[in-house]
């Protein structure tokens, strides 16, 4: 029998008392929480969950939060938590999962994705990082990614290399858990327009992985891929937020506080996109009821996509708001942020941070191409490539 609400309360309740937050320390209590099976209750026993439907999750939340629980810093571990774990809790090993699922849930070891290269960015399958078998089982990887958030503070990585190059791209890749802390992993800064490098270019020299590192079979990476892709775009566009929340929220506050500066055509324009925002953050309330379904479909690029479009608009609505007092940049220092902040700091900061979110976790291109093929059933675009060695390729 399926857990319920009453039950979550309960076991909540034994957990604060056997770990009061204001005694306790703060990854002790972590831990503990993820030994109770109050991590996220939709996992299985023994890894951080009760087998409960996913949206009572909101339950263990909303009693923690009552009671002052530390959490676990979810902006910071966003990769691990979106991306990483439902493809290891999907793909790894029992060994695998036992490994990496409670200290990437506590944040004690942070992750990243090894995926985008720079001749393989909006077609992935492209990729031309290489990994080959070593003479003890295992392999050495060569090759270059690029575009890699928190490289600079990650311990693992999820990481696509090509495997057979005589077989067409989509086929011959392997999936693999790649350690940030061995030879050969090189991490430089990426300074973007923001003056941030919260992004990394990561060179692979020579890096062994063993073999049990590698999650899924051999040459099935682009399956196991497709998992952390879909996570990833729910994990962007698909974030809870209030009404009124994330970036119309800031641009409303603005509108409150400065009416000096209003005008009718402004007025109409953030209503519409208030109306936009409003509809976005509902449709995200529908897909994650379909997420209480099982792994999440086509639909989380439409989130994405309907995300970065907003993005861009208020930010840049609010730029236009401000007039001289939206142009203002507080600090070019390059920065390198514990993690992604799309509505923080001053206006000019967030109209610059809004042009990555059209690129970044997909581009609008590809991701409009999934809504066209996979949620509207159109026509696929004609691909000659489909049946090629990826050797054989022009590059």
């Amino acid at each position: 029998m399926s857990i319920g609400p009453e039950e979550l309360r309960r076991r909540t309740a034994e957990l604060l008392a056997a770990h009061p937050p204001a005694t306790t320390d703060r990854m002790d209590f972590l831990r503990a929480r993820f030994d109770a099976g109050l991590a996220w209750v939709h996992f299985p026993e023994g890894l951080g969950g009760l087998d409960a439907p996913r949206a009572l999750q909101a339950v263990v939340d909303a009693e923690l939060t009552a009671a002052g629980a530390p959490d676990n810093d979810p902006r910071r571990i966003g990769i691990g938590l979106g991306m990483a774990a439902p493809t290891i809790l999907r793909f790894g090993t029992e060994e695998q999962k036992q490994r990496f699922l409670k200290p990437l849930w506590t944040g004690e070891e942070v992750w990243c994705q090894l995926f985008s290269e720079p001749g393989a960015g909006s077609d992935l399958a492209a990729l031309a990082t290489r990994a080959v078998r070593d003479g003890d089982g295992g392999w050495t990887v060569n090759g270059q990614k690029v575009w890699t958030s928190g490289a600079h503070k990650a311990r693992w990585a999820i990481l696509i290399a090509r495997t057979d190059p005589d077989a067409p791209k989509h086929r011959g890749i392997t999936y693999f858990v790649c350690d940030m802390t061995d030879p050969g992993v090189d991490v430089r800064p990426l300074r973007q327009i923001t003056g941030e490098a919260e992004f990394n270019e990561v060179f692979l020299g020579d890096v062994r992985i063993p073999d049990a590192h590698r999650l899924g079979e051999v040459g099935e990476g682009w399956k196991v891929a497709q998992t952390t892709l879909m996570n990833e775009r729910v994990a962007i566009g698909g974030a809870r937020i209030p009404r009124e929340g994330g970036m119309i929220g800031v641009a409303a506050a603005d509108w409150r506080e400065r009416p000096e500066l209003r005008t009718h055509d402004l007025h109409q324009r953030l209503l519409r996109l208030w109306v936009d925002s409003e509809v976005a953050r509902l449709t995200g309330e529908r897909l994650r009821q379909q997420l209480t379904q099982g792994q999440p479909g086509p639909e989380g690029s439409g989130m994405k996509l309907a995300f970065a479009r907003l993005a861009q608009e208020i930010s840049g609505w609010e730029v236009e708001f401000l007039g001289e007092d939206g142009l203002t940049y507080d600090d070019w220092t390059l920065r390198r942020p514990e993690g992604v902040d799309f509505t923080g700091r001053e206006a000019g900061y967030r109209y610059l941070r809004a042009k990555g979110n059209s690129i970044e976790g997909g581009t609008s291109e590809v991701l409009l191409n999934i809504v066209a093929e996979r949620v509207l059933g159109l026509p696929s675009e004609p691909r000659t490539d489909k049946d090629v060695a990826w050797k054989d390729l022009p590059r």
